[in-house]
C-alpha cells in the first residue's frame, strides 16, 4: 500500500476538494488527526476536511486511486480511535455541521461533523428531542451507526430506532439516499452496523416532543455502595418508560479522589409523576449530595462531560451481564476499591422500556434483553500510568467475567478487542451483515472500523 504522496496528483485534489488538504507539514495537521482519546497518536499521509459531499467523493477517490488506506472521521470521540489512519487517508467531516429542522415533520437532518451538543440545542429550540450521547460531545455519526444508547432510550428508543435516512457515500463512489424505501437492507444494516458500508455524510432522525426532563445526580459514600447498588436492582426492575436510571461508582469531581456510589437519573414525564417515580431513588439512604430537578434536555446530555475531557487518556472494557447478583455488586465493589486513577468509574446503564421492544433482528443492535451493560471507562491523564491503568481495566474486567454475558457493546469496544468480542456485538445479525457488506463494499475499503471482513 502507498503512503508517499505524488505532488502532482495531490495539487489534482487541492483542486477538486472546497474544503482543507493537510499534508504531515502543513498547519493544523496535529489539530486535524487528534482525536478523544489521547492514547490514539497516529499520523495519516493525508486529511482532507471536507465541506460537501462532493469533498468527500473526491477524497475517497484520490485514496483508492493511490493506494491508501481509508478512514473516516465524524466527532472522533470513539474510544478505539479507528477515526485515524496511519499513513493513509483520513476523510474528516468535522467541518460538515449542516443541521435542517423540519418542525412540522418533526424531523431532523444533520451532517456527519454534528455533535450531539449541536443537534440537541438545535432540536429544542423546537421543543423536539431524540436519544442522544449522554457525553455532549459526542459526534452523531459514529454514535448512530454503532446503535446509541442514552437517557431517551426507554421512552423512545435508541438513536439508531429514531434514524430514517442516511447519505452515504459508498466504496464504488457513488451517493446513495438510504431509506426505508429505496434501500431498506442498506438501511437495517446502517442502523447499528458501525462504519462498514461508506461514508455517512447526512442522517436524519424522526424526532419527539420534548423541551424538559427531570434529571441529575445522587451521590452517596462509597461505604454504601453495596446496599446502594441492591436496592438499585430492585428499585428499577418495574421502572416506567419515563424514567432512566444509571449506578455508578465514581470519584468526586473536585479531584479529591473521594470515592463515590451514585445514581444518575433521568425522568421524561410530567413533574408530579416525575416527583412520585423519583421519590424512593431521592429518599434512599442518606446522601452526601443530591442535585435533581428539572432541566432542559441539552443540559442533561452535559451532567457528565466534564469527567471525560478531550486529550485524556482512556481505556475502555464493557459487557452486558447476566442480571446483576449480590456477588456481581460485592466483585464490582472490591475492585473499585483498588482503582488507579481518580478518573475511572465503573457504570450499570440500565436497559428497558422501548430500547427492549424492538426485535434483535429489525435492526443490526441485537442487544435488546432488559437489564445492564456494564462498562469500566477507564480514563488518566499521566502517560506513565498507563500501564497500571491498562492493568487494572483487564484485571477487573476478569474479576467480573463470571457474571458477564456473552454481548457486548458495539461502541465501547477498544482498538484491541479480539474477533470473538466484534461478532458479540453484531450477535445473530452477523451474518446479514457480511452479506450485505460483501454488496456494498466487497473489497473491504471501510475496514478501519469493528469491522465485518467481506
Amino acid at each position: 500500500m502507498s503512503t508517499t504522496l505524488d505532488n502532482h496528483l495531490l495539487d489534482q485534489l487541492d483542486g477538486r476538494v472546497t474544503g482543507s488538504v493537510l499534508a504531515p507539514d502543513h498547519p493544523g495537521y496535529d489539530a486535524a488527526r487528534a482525536v478523544h482519546n489521547g492514547l490514539v497518536d497516529r499520523r495519516p499521509a493525508l486529511i482532507v476536511r471536507a465541506r460537501s459531499v462532493g469533498d468527500v467523493v473526491a477524497a475517497l477517490a484520490f485514496a483508492r486511486g493511490g493506494g491508501f488506506e481509508v478512514s473516516v472521521r465524524g466527532g472522533g470521540h470513539n474510544v478505539a480511535g479507528r477515526a485515524v489512519t496511519d499513513g493513509g487517508v483520513m476523510i474528516d467531516l468535522a467541518e460538515m455541521k449542516g443541521i435542517t429542522i423540519d418542525p412540522k415533520r418533526a424531523i431532523a437532518s444533520a451532517q456527519g461533523g454534528v455533535t450531539w451538543n449541536e443537534l440537541n440545542e438545535a432540536a429544542a429550540g423546537h421543543g423536539l428531542a431524540v436519544t442522544g450521547g449522554a457525553i455532549s460531545t459526542t459526534g452523531i455519526a459514529g454514535y448512530t451507526l454503532g446503535g446509541g444508547l442514552g437517557w431517551l432510550m426507554g421512552k423512545y428508543g435508541l438513536a439508531c430506532d429514531n434514524l430514517e435516512a442516511v447519505e452515504l457515500v459508498t466504496a464504488a463512489g457513488d451517493v446513495l439516499l438510504v431509506d426505508a424505501e429505496s434501500n431498506p437492507d442498506l438501511l437495517w444494516a446502517l442502523r447499528g452496523g458501525g462504519g462498514n458500508f461508506g461514508v455517512a455524510t447526512s442522517f436524519t432522525y424522526r424526532l419527539h416532543p420534548l423541551s424538559t426532563v427531570t434529571g441529575g445526580l445522587i451521590a452517596h459514600p462509597v461505604d454504601a455502595a453495596p446496599d446502594l447498588l441492591r436496592f438499585y436492582r430492585d428499585a428499577v426492575a418495574d421502572a416506567s418508560d419515563d424514567l432512566t436510571v444509571f449506578a455508578a461508582l465514581v470519584h468526586a469531581p473536585d479531584g479529591s479522589g473521594v470515592k463515590l456510589a451514585a445514581l444518575v437519573v433521568c425522568h421524561t414525564g410530567e413533574p408530579d409523576i416525575a416527583a412520585r417515580e423519583l421519590a424512593p431513588f431521592l429518599s434512599f439512604g442518606s446522601p452526601l449530595m443530591t442535585q435533581v430537578g428539572p432541566m432542559p434536555y441539552p443540559q442533561m446530555n452535559t451532567l457528565l462531560d466534564a469527567g471525560y475531557p478531550m486529550g485524556a487518556l482512556n481505556y475502555w472494557l464493557s459487557s452486558f451481564t447476566r442480571g446483576m447478583p449480590d456477588a456481581l455488586i460485592d466483585a464490582v465493589v472490591d475492585r473499585f476499591a483498588r482503582v488507579p486513577s481518580t478518573m475511572t468509574a465503573i457504570l450499570f446503564e440500565h436497559f428497558h422500556g422501548a430500547v427492549t421492544r424492538v426485535g434483535p433482528t429489525d435492526t443490526a443492535v441485537p442487544h435488546r434483553e432488559p437489564g445492564w451493560n456494564l462498562l469500566i471507562p477507564s480514563v488518566w491523564t499521566d502517560p506513565a500510568a498507563t500501564e497500571a491503568n491498562i492493568r487494572w481495566t483487564r484485571e477487573t474486567y476478569a474479576a467480573l467475567a463470571p457474571h458477564l454475558a456473552a454481548r457486548r457493546w458495539l461502541n465501547y469496544l477498544g482498538d484491541d478487542q479480539a474477533d470473538d468480542a466484534v461478532r458479540a456485538a453484531y450477535g445473530p445479525n452477523y451474518d446479514r451483515l457480511r452479506e450485505i457488506k460483501r454488496r456494498y463494499d466487497p473489497v473491504n475499503v471501510f475496514h478501519l472500523n469493528h469491522n465485518i471482513a467481506p
